[in-house]
């Protein structure tokens, strides 16, 4: 299967996709699944398509929550943050590590 028939077959699964989505799409489905050819059969795609929505839905969320932290954390002197203020930084760090996982097709972990 080439790219182009894996971006129709989203855009028949998600008619409303804009251009943009399915390309990202293409990308992560092609990233999370071993063996490209599985995405023929129907089945095996509309699975891995929900899975990959699953995850891409909770990366986001926790990229927007994390986004707000962070915002918060930027109005704050770093001279004075506190140890809880600190891990708000390596929180940010391991969801940022993790969509960037989940984008080029390293596995991501599940903690």
């Amino acid at each position: 299967m080439k790219c182009k028939e894996l971006a129709d077959r989203i855009e028949q699964l998600q008619p409303t996709a804009h251009p943009r989505d399915v390309a990202r799409l293409c990308l992560l489905l092609s990233n999370s699944t071993p063996d490209f050819d599985q995405l023929n059969d129907h089945q095996a795609l509309t699975d891995a398509w929900k899975e990959i929505g699953l995850r891409l839905q909770a990366a986001t969320d926790q990229h927007a929550a994390m986004t707000e932290e962070l915002e918060c954390l930027a109005r704050e002197d770093p001279r004075k943050f506190s140890a809880e203020q600190i891990w708000v930084l390596i929180r940010a760090i391991k969801v940022q590590s993790q969509i960037l996982k989940l984008y080029v097709g390293e596995p991501v972990l599940d903690v």
